[in-house]
Parts: structure tokens; C-alpha cells; sequence
């Protein structure tokens, strides 16, 4: 048997003839706190650490009390914000903090265009419109969410523009109603992928108060009715487009520096060709923006940085309309010696991909070596890279007055022309660099492999001053194609588009790269082309406005399949592998066209639209911009942590036109844009 436990103390209880009861607990605590101070002052302090880290989780872990500290933050912010700069709105404006509190409003099938109001925008007194009043588009049907907004004052407002941008650089987060249809005052949660917060500053504008969606609504009776007028407050969309490429410019200084492309989301840079692509694509966009700093921290880097004399690979088509294209542009633009050269140097070192057995380009060129190569899987070209470099080679023998520039690519288009194998104007993807034939015959698109073509035959025939006949011949024939063969309607809602041949098989399918069309349409009927071309382009337009529209994101998919069965569902369908958006442009770049033609603000509303939705999900706090991979989840876009050189070389330039009443800026009659939104200028016809 073990022997009894020894006890370090005895204890005592004695009663007194009250009958308490005494023990020697005193005793034992006077014996802990000994201990304590037994204890050396360095195993105090952590003994102490560590208990206030339990109290600070416990505090933290208790859900009622953070809500009860983060409301309590928020509704400070709120007030601070009504107060500092709302507080001397007109009546009949009320303030963000008015509607914060109130109900949401209901979706609509077609919201009503509102006023917009910015609160930072107002402070004191309401600033008056310059110009005419264009109303602020109706918001994407994006049925689940509602933005807070905090922005800052517009700081550029060109005389006479009625163009409106939302201001400020004031970052605050984007929050999404949980279900559909909730109220304002309900648990919202903050949208976040992958550590990186999407804001929404220059978001969409608060949701109008009950007494404002009833002064805009459209009178069942106007002579039983009087209209209440709203002061409104001009939005500077000029500068929210600044504002956007400062953003996504900011991302690539800090990030990606002279490398080819930004990757926001891990702060990092991804590389093609190691020419800096971000870089160039983006000289002119800052140079028609009005950047001086940042053009000219750009041109230092040309200047300094910038060799083609390395041992790399790059592709012909690409390097052609982003490098060349973008160093031509700038070249126009600032009469700069600096860019001219540089477009030589990269324009001759492209010249070995036409040294084939017909003429018809590799795809890739070594610029150090002055080698180049078909794709290691195939011998064939794509046929919209082959006849999409036209515009800048040309330009550059014009400009350099040394023709072999302009011959290659000219012979390309002539060898295309006599070709078998189209179908009424419409033509394969691939062509075969050995034989000069076109390869995967009976299939037919306008979208990937083959859209540019269509787009260059007509600014061929339009920079050369509408000389040349079998440029403009084969253009007019391939809409009559496209017309007869890919042209179709929706079930539902009528909409017009344009989908794909295989076989003679229909396919209800369009890419969103497609949506050039529409521009390219517009802009052949402003040179004097067939009218229904313009027809044919307002419908088009329509359709790839409801890509964005139809989407919970705001955003259109890459690809779109379309509903034909008449029937009330929707018209658009969006597979699961085809719902990501990559900041493309076609869509802007068309509204840009219409408007210049048609003066309708409804097209300059679907790009404010479009901008507010790339504000809303695709900007990241440190700067940049990230393409995402579900158009269709609000919630979780899910970023692709890559920005592509186009969003600042073509959509935000494209934006940024869209918006402006200038008509010159970059008028149409003196210049034409390359598929990558580079100006080249119009030749001057030749005397008669």
C-alpha cells in the first residue's frame, strides 16, 4: 500500500457561539500571492500577457459586441459625412444618410433614369451644371447589392462638358445585400477575394428616396400632374475615367514597372515579351488624358529602357498593334522624334516573319536573332493576325518613306482577296503559312481568329482615302455575309446578333470581341456606306449593352450563347467556363462610334454603366485593376490577378472619348484607330 499523501497544511474550522463558521482560506491566499511574488518579474509580466490576450479574443470571439463597435463606427462615419457635406442640400435632395436608413428599392425591369447626386461633391451649395443636363444612366439589374459611396469633388470640368464622372479617391468598401430584396438595415456582408477588398469609391450612386423615384417616374396623367423639380449635381465622368487609369497606373508603377503586365492581386508583374506592353500601350491614353507626370515618366523609360535588341520570341500580330501601333500613335500625337525611332527599330526587326514560301507571315519572330517560326503545333497563321497589321506597317512606310513595310502586308491582302474558300465575303480562321491556302475550311465567326480582319478592310480603305477598291469590295460583301448567314434573333426579347457557322451548322454563340461590330458598322456608314449598316449597328449595340446588363456583376461574359425558342426566358446564356471578363473593350469602343454618329446620351449612360461596374468588381485597393472569373457571382467574382494592357491602352481611352463634347479630340474624319485604339492619321487623297 502506498503511504498516505503528505499535506503541506492544517485545517482548522472553529465556531464561534454565533455558529459562524471560520476556515483558513485567508491563509492559503496569503500563500498564492507569496508565490506570486515568488515569481520573477519577466514570468509575471507573461503570466499577464497572456491573460489580457485571453480577454482581448473573448471580447472579440462575442459577435454581439463587434457588431454593436463596427455599427457604432459606421454610424459615426455616416453622421460625420451628412454633416460635413450634405448638410445645405436644396429640398427635395436628401441625404446619403436619409436613404442609408430607409427601404431599398424593389428591382425593376427598367429603371428609371435618376439624377445623381455626390455628396463630396456638394459641399455648401449645390454646383450647377455646365451645360445641358444628361441624366445618370439607369444601374445594371444587379438585383442584390447596394453601394455606399464616398467621393471626393470633381477637379475636372472642361467648359461646356456635360459629360459626368464620378470624382474623388476616397476608398471605401464595397458591401452586397445577403439575399434579394432585403432591407437596407440588414446584415450585409463586405466583398472579398483572396485578401484583396474590391472598393467601391466612384461606385454607383445611392439608391433614390421613395419621393425621388416618384418625381421621375414617368406621370400616368401629365395634365393631372405637376413635376417636382430635383436639383441635380453634374458628375465629371472625364475625371472618373483619370481617376480609373491613376488607379490601375498607380498598380503598375509600384508593382510591375517596365515588365509587361500588372498582377494587382499578389502586387507582383507577369511577363510576355519583356517589352514593357502596360508601358507603351499606355503613352497616348495619358498623353489625350492630360497626365504630364505620368507620360513623362513613361517616356523616360522609353528613352533610358527600352531595347528590342534581345534574344526573345514575340508575336508578330500583338507586338505589331500594341508596340509599333502604340509608338506611331505617340509619335502623331506629341511629334516626339523619340517615338518614331523606336517604331523603325522594332518595325525592321519584325520584317523576317514575311520571309516565307507564300508570303503569308509566321506567327513569331525572334527580334534579336531576326528569325522567325509558325506555333510549334501548327504551320498556320490565324487569319485576323495575318491581315491585322496592315494599318501600322503602312503608316510606317509612309512615314519613314521606305516601302518594303508596306509591300509585305500589301501583298498579304491581295493573296487573301483571290482566295477560295470564302463563303459570300466571310472567311476560315487559319491559313497555312507554307501553301498560302486558307485551312479548317466551313467555319465561319466574327469573334476570335477572325474579327480584325473584317474591322481592317474598312480602315485600310478609309486610311488610304478611299482608293483602294478591293478593300472596300471585300468589306461590303462580308457584311452582306455576315447579314445572310450569322445574323439572327432571340426567343424572348428580339435581340439581334451575330453567331457562328460550322458546316453549315448555326450556332447560337458570340464572343464578346464581337462587339466591335457594332462601331465598325457605324463608322462605314458614316464614310458613306449602305444605311442599314447604321441599322444593323444600333441593333447590335442594344445587344451587347444587355450582355453587360443581364449579368449580376454589371459585366459582360467572354462568351454568350443565345436563347431562340420563343419563349419567356432569358435571352442571354452563359456557360460555366465562359463567365469571365477581362476588362475587354469592343463594347466601349462601339458606344464610342455611336455616339460620335448618333449624339444619343443613352450610349454614353451604358458606358458610365460599365465603368461603375469595373469600379465596383474588378479595382484593387493598392492599385490596379484584375480581371475576374464569374460575371454572374456578385458575391465572389473571383479575380484572375492579372490586368491586360488593353484596359489602359483601349477601354479607358475609349471611355475617356465616349465622354468628351469635344468632337475633335481624335475627330474621325482626320484619324482612324487601330484594333488596338492607336490613332493613325488619315491619308490625304491623292490629287484626281
Amino acid at each position: 500500500m502506498y503511504p498516505p499523501s503528505r499535506k503541506d497544511f492544517i485545517s482548522l474550522t472553529l465556531s464561534d457561539s454565533h455558529n459562524n463558521t471560520y476556515n483558513n482560506g485567508k491563509h492559503r491566499r496569503q500563500s498564492c500571492w507569496r508565490k506570486w511574488k515568488q515569481l520573477s518579474r519577466l514570468q509575471r509580466s507573461l503570466v499577464l500577457f497572456l491573460l489580457a490576450l485571453l480577454l482581448i479574443f473573448g471580447l472579440l470571439s462575442y459577435p454581439g459586441i463587434t457588431e454593436q463597435w463596427r455599427g457604432g463606427s459606421d454610424r459615426e462615419d455616416w453622421l460625420e459625412l451628412n454633416d460635413r457635406d450634405v448638410k445645405d442640400l436644396p429640398p427635395g435632395v436628401k441625404s446619403i444618410l436619409d436613404q442609408a436608413e430607409g427601404k431599398a428599392l424593389p428591382p425593376v425591369a427598367e429603371p428609371h433614369v435618376l439624377p445623381a447626386v455626390d455628396p463630396d461633391a456638394v459641399t455648401g451649395a449645390v454646383v450647377e451644371p455646365r451645360g445641358p443636363n444628361v441624366p445618370i444612366m439607369p444601374k445594371p439589374p444587379i438585383k442584390n447589392k447596394n453601394f455606399p459611396n464616398k467621393r471626393g469633388p470633381p477637379s475636372l470640368h472642361k467648359d461646356g462638358n456635360i459629360s459626368d464622372t464620378v470624382g474623388g479617391e476616397k476608398e471605401v468598401q464595397e458591401v452586397v445585400r445577403e439575399d434579394e430584396g432585403e432591407d437596407d438595415d440588414k446584415e450585409k456582408k463586405i466583398v472579398s477575394w483572396r485578401g484583396a477588398m474590391i472598393e467601391a469609391d466612384q461606385a454607383t450612386e445611392p439608391p433614390p428616396s421613395a419621393s425621388e423615384r416618384e418625381a421621375a417616374a414617368p406621370p400616368a396623367d401629365p395634365a393631372d400632374t405637376v413635376p417636382s423639380e430635383v436639383p441635380t449635381v453634374a458628375v465629371d465622368r472625364l475625371q472618373a475615367v483619370c481617376d480609373a487609369f491613376r488607379h490601375a497606373w498607380k498598380g503598375y508603377k509600384d508593382y510591375a514597372w517596365g515588365h509587361d503586365e500588372l498582377k494587382p492581386i499578389s502586387r507582383s508583374f507577369g511577363e510576355w515579351f519583356g517589352l514593357g506592353l502596360t508601358l507603351i500601350d499606355s503613352l497616348d491614353t495619358m498623353w489625350i488624358l492630360g497626365l504630364k507626370e505620368e507620360f513623362a515618366e513613361a517616356r523616360d523609360w522609353v528613352e533610358k529602357e527600352l531595347t528590342f535588341d534581345k534574344n526573345v520570341d514575340v508575336n508578330l500580330f500583338e507586338t505589331t498593334i500594341r508596340v509599333l501601333g502604340g509608338l506611331l500613335s505617340t509619335y502623331h500625337l506629341t511629334g516626339d522624334q523619340l517615338f518614331l525611332d523606336k517604331a523603325k527599330d522594332i518595325g525592321s526587326r519584325l520584317m523576317p516573319a514575311f520571309k516565307t514560301p507564300s508570303k503569308i507571315p509566321f506567327s513569331d519572330v525572334n527580334i534579336g536573332k531576326g528569325t522567325a517560326h509558325p506555333p510549334r503545333w501548327t504551320s498556320d497563321s490565324t487569319l485576323a493576325e495575318v491581315t491585322s497589321i496592315q494599318l501600322e506597317f503602312r503608316e510606317l512606310s509612309r512615314l519613314t518613306q521606305d516601302p518594303q513595310y508596306q509591300e509585305v502586308v500589301n501583298e498579304v491582302m491581295k493573296l487573301v482577296h483571290k482566295l477560295p474558300g470564302k463563303h459570300d465575303g466571310l472567311v476560315p480562321m487559319f491559313i497555312n503559312t507554307n501553301s498560302g491556302q486558307f485551312t479548317h475550311k466551313g467555319v465561319f465567326t466574327l469573334g476570335a481568329r477572325a474579327d480584325s480582319y473584317y474591322e481592317y478592310l474598312l480602315k485600310q480603305w478609309i486610311q488610304g482615302g478611299k482608293t483602294e477598291d478591293d478593300l472596300l469590295e471585300d468589306y461590303l460583301q462580308a457584311v452582306e455575309g455576315v447579314k445572310k448567314h450569322l445574323v439572327r434573333q432571340t426567343g424572348p426579347s428580339k435581340l439581334t446578333f451575330v453567331g457562328e457557322l460550322s458546316h453549315s451548322r448555326f450556332n447560337p454563340k458570340m464572343d464578346h470581341l464581337v462587339c466591335f461590330l457594332p462601331g465598325t458598322l457605324a463608322l462605314g456608314a458614316h464614310n458613306g456606306l449602305p444605311g442599314d449598316h447604321m441599322d444593323l449597328a444600333v441593333q447590335l449595340m442594344e445587344t451587347c449593352h444587355q450582355m453587360y446588363r443581364q449579368m449580376e456583376t454589371g459585366l459582360s461574359p467572354e462568351i454568350v450563347h443565345f436563347n431562340m425558342q420563343a419563349s419567356d426566358g432569358q435571352d442571354v446564356v452563359v456557360k460555366p467556363a465562359d463567365r469571365h471578363n477581362l476588362l475587354r473593350p469592343e463594347t466601349v469602343e462601339s458606344l464610342f462610334y455611336m455616339y460620335r454618329f448618333t449624339k444619343d446620351p443613352k450610349y454614353r449612360d451604358w458606358g458610365w454603366e460599365i465603368l461603375l461596374s469595373f469600379n465596383n468588381y474588378t479595382k484593387v485597393p493598392g492599385g490596379g485593376y484584375t480581371s475576374i472569373n464569374n460575371v454572374r457571382d456578385p458575391v465572389n467574382p473571383g479575380p484572375r490577378d492579372k490586368m491586360e494592357s488593353f484596359f489602359l491602352g483601349e477601354t479607358l481611352k475609349y471611355l475617356y472619348l465616349l465622354f468628351s463634347d469635344d468632337a475633335e479630340l481624335l475627330s474621325l474624319d482626320k484619324y482612324v484607330f487601330n484594333t488596338e485604339a492607336h490613332v493613325l492619321p488619315i491619308w490625304p487623297s491623292p490629287p484626281k
